[in-house]
Parts: C-alpha cells; structure tokens; sequence
C-alpha cells in the first residue's frame, strides 16, 4: 500500500505549476486559450447544459469559448464560490457582460445570479493548476470542485489546461475527483479513471 499523498508534496507541484504557467506571454496565452477553445466546441457539439468555470487572469481564457456557446443557444451556467461553506451554487449566464470580479478574484453573475441545478448539467468545464494523463487535477488547494463533483458524479468531467502544465504524476487521493477528459492546446486526453463517463463525448 501506497502512502497518501502528502499536502507538502501538493504545494511543491503547485508552485512549480504557478512559475511555469506565469512564464507565458499574454500573446502564448491567448494564443493557446483560442486552441483549447476551439477543441472544446468541438467535443461539446449538441451537448448542454454546460457549466463552464469564468477565467481569470493566467487562467486558460474561457471568455471566447462561454460567448461561442451562448451565440449557438446553448444554456450556460457558472459557479459562485461560496467562501464560508467552500461549496459552489450555480447561475445561469445569459450574458457574459454580466460577469464581475468576486471572490478570490472569480468573475461571476454579481447582482444577476439566476439559480440553476445541478443534475440537469451534462459535462463541466474545470480549470486545473496542473494534470497528468491519468485524469488527476491538482487545484487551487481548497476543494471546491472536489466536493462539488463527487457530489454530482453523473457529470461528464473536462479539465482544460495548457500543456506545459502537464505533470508526470499528480498525487492523488479518494477525496481528488479525477477528470475523464483533458482538453490542451496539444490535444484532447481521454483519461482512464471514468472511462466510461469519458464516452458520453465522441
């Protein structure tokens, strides 16, 4: 039996993966968000509602990509952190001019939040400090998207990331919720750990 993953060893991968990310130009990063962007309307074709994450800055840009989907008609929603239970709500997003810096500096629906369930969303679009090719994400560290996917584990799970921040291996325990697709500007991973979720997208 192997050791459980250590906070220590977490804080070093992400570090590490805040340097690499932080050394790409605004150019490189618009340059590649518009890549991922592309893949993702692709893979997402007739499939929603979709529940998109709102970028901030370094992040893997989703402005273009939450704009795509809303001009095809497809029905949006965004997270709202909320910081006290560390859980996330969701609103529809029928205009993304709407979005307002938040918390932790996350645009989100501030003063126009129009609730929204769950268990209607069929894939999410989840943003990642760094990944492997097994579907393991390693986040901001405090288990939003954990807990809310392992609550919700009926959907379809997309971890979008530049390539440079590809890991060897993430450390990962039964409270990580794993991706079962990863979407770079290299290519698209279809990852082991819920294969079978994975095929809902072709």
């Amino acid at each position: 039996m192997t050791d459980a993953p250590s906070g220590k060893d977490k804080k070093l991968l992400r570090d590490q993966a805040r340097t690499i990310r932080a050394a790409l130009s605004t150019e490189e990063i618009e340059e590649k968000s518009g890549l991922i962007c592309r893949r993702l309307l692709e893979l997402l074709d007739g499939h929603h509602p979709l529940m998109v994450y709102a970028s901030k800055p370094l992040e893997v840009s989703t402005k273009v990509l939450i704009r795509h989907l809303i001009s095809r008609g497809k029905t949006v929603v965004v997270p709202i952190i909320e910081k006290d239970t560390k859980t996330l709500r969701l609103s529809l997003l029928r205009d993304p001019d709407l979005l307002r810096k938040s918390t932790f500096d996350v645009p989100e629906p501030v003063g126009c939040e129009l609730p929204a369930e769950a268990a209607s969303v069929k894939a999410v679009i989840v943003p990642m400090l760094a990944f492997d090719k097994k579907g393991n994400r390693l986040g901001y560290g405090a288990g939003y998207y954990d807990r809310f996917l392992s609550s919700y584990p009926h959907i379809t799970r997309i971890g979008i990331a530049f390539a440079c921040q590809e890991a060897e291996e993430i450390p990962a325990d039964a409270t990580d919720a794993g991706m079962d697709i990863i979407v770079t500007d290299s290519g698209i991973i279809r990852c082991r750990s819920r294969q079978e979720m994975a095929c809902f997208l072709k």
